[in-house]
């Protein structure tokens, strides 16, 4: 096949991440960061007033000796357990906005961390001679919940009233109808923290045009009109739309490309509907409502001091390699010669960072006159294998030749492997997304178990590295390449 004809880059690069936020979302940003704060602090002073009032039933039964500062004992005790149950509440993600129809979850949260937190603060108030009440001690287990429940709620009703203003509302159009759309739509409206505000449904069904779709519920107090597509910059910009959720999880490669380049030209940022396998994975920075799974689009942004020096390390790095590997280069390849029929050296088109199609080079490890695209052996026994080429796909020196496309710039040391054309038209959303930075010769998923595997079925890893990708976690990756290479594991 001609994998110049079969792939088009631009299909790549349309479905790339939004450009950078408009001053709307900024400034949507900027109130949920506020928001979060301001209920951190309301959190904290709700917990210390319910060990406070605690405190208050019998003042004078303690646990041990005698009280002096009573004030004093319950300012520390209060201090300590409020912070600390601020902590747990943060890292249980209580400030990340998700929330959910009923509210379970942030309901549970109220009740458990401050009965963790007093539980746990027990035993190092008694260390530190910080006396409970004998009375305020369950009564604090019993109030504090309550209290925090409530200012819960005071405070989600304080929020709606400010998106009711305008404040802070991110206005959501939904592309999908049927019942993953109605399920959206309802996890949304009743999410209030994230500020999502569903206020369209787009929809490939013209016989829909003009109906209005009401959440999922007996009660359905909310409907949303729903609007024919395709997705166009024109119709995100007359709803305003700055978020757009793609709900339908059979899209074509085009529909997905024309609706991410519309968002791309308006600015707004695109939710995808995860697949079921990528729900559980927590490398992925989800957003779980109600059991949806919404994954945004990583935004594609170059970070100019650590692109510098990744290229200046990939520079050096090839070049002294190639340097010296080069006796063991030039016995490699006459073993491969020698071992059967064929060039020593293989070259086959891959994708790389924005779909851009260059050739990369690998020591011939497969007899000559083998399809040069198709799935690779995921097996030594593969009868399309040499000799010699079990040993160099074993070791992965087979790879060693692919220093000089680093050289040149088309690949990296670290990065996502590249993969052929074929296999990179089927991509989904979340596999795209690793075409945003350049290939490289090492990377997370080839440290893992799951290298036996083909790579795009194991997106988490390029995911998790797209995230927190810099030069230090470059050189770790590195340094565990080369343990993992000297015992053996590759």
């Amino acid at each position: 096949m001609s994998t110049n004809e079969s792939v088009t880059p631009r299909l790549y690069t349309e479905t790339l991440a939004a450009s950078h936020p408009e001053s709307r979302a900024m400034s949507i940003r900027l109130f949920q960061s506020i928001s979060a704060a301001i209920e951190m602090v309301a959190d904290f002073l709700t917990c210390a007033l319910g060990i406070f009032a605690a405190y208050l039933p019998d003042p004078s039964l303690y646990i041990g000796s005698q009280i002096q500062y009573p004030l004093r004992e319950a300012s520390a005790v209060s201090f300590a357990v409020s912070l600390f149950a601020v902590l747990l509440l943060h890292k249980n993600g209580a400030y990340q906005g998700s929330s959910g129809l009923l509210q379970i979850r942030e309901t549970e949260r109220a009740i458990r961390i401050p009965v963790q937190s007093l539980l746990v603060m027990l035993p190092f108030s008694l260390l530190l001679n910080l006396k409970f009440s004998r009375v305020g001690f369950p009564v604090a287990l019993v109030l504090i919940p309550v209290l925090l429940i409530l200012q819960k709620h005071a405070f989600v009703a304080v929020i709606r009233a400010l998106h009711a203003r305008g404040c802070g509302v991110d206005r959501v159009i939904v592309y999908g109808i049927g019942d993953t759309g109605k399920r959206i739509l309802s996890a949304l409206s009743h999410s209030v923290r994230l500020g999502l505000d569903p206020i369209a449904v787009i929809t490939h069904d013209d016989s829909l045009d003009g109906e209005c779709m009401p959440e999922m519920g007996y009660r359905r107090r909310r409907s949303v009109p729903v609007q024919r597509g395709p997705i166009t910059s024109a119709l995100l910009n007359s709803c305003q739309c700055s978020t757009l959720v793609m709900a339908l999880p059979n899209l074509s490669s085009e529909q997905i490309a024309t609706a991410v380049d519309a968002a791309k030209q308006v600015g707004s940022r695109v939710l995808f509907l995860s697949a079921i396998e990528l729900q559980e994975q927590k490398w992925t920075e989800s957003m779980d409502i109600d059991g949806l799974s919404l994954t945004p689009m990583l935004e594609s942004f170059e970070r100019g001091p650590y692109s510098i020096a990744k290229r200046i390390v990939d520079l050096i790095g090839s070049s002294l390699l190639l340097l010296l590997f080069a006796p063991p280069l030039f016995l490699i390849a006459l073993l491969v010669k020698l071992d059967s029929p064929g060039p020593a050296l293989f070259v086959q088109e891959r994708v790389g960072r924005n779909g851009a199609i260059f050739k990369m080079y690998k020591f011939r490890s497969m007899h000559k006159g083998t399809p040069r695209y198709e799935f690779s052996p995921t097996t030594p026994f593969d009868p399309r294998i040499t000799r010699i080429g079990r040993l160099l796909r074993r070791t992965s020196l087979d790879e060693l030749p692919q220093l000089m496309n680093v050289f040149l710039g088309d690949m990296s040391l670290v990065g996502p492997r590249p993969e052929m054309p074929f296999i990179v038209q089927t991509y989904t959303s979340e596999q795209r997304q690793r075409l945003q930075v350049a290939p490289g010769i090492t990377g997370l998923w080839q440290l893992s178990a799951d290298r036996a595997f083909l790579i795009h079925e194991n997106i988490q890893y390029d995911l998790y590295y797209l995230r927190n990708r810099g030069f230090f976690m470059d050189i770790a990756i590195l340094i565990h390449t080369l343990l993992f290479a000297m015992r053996g594991g590759i």
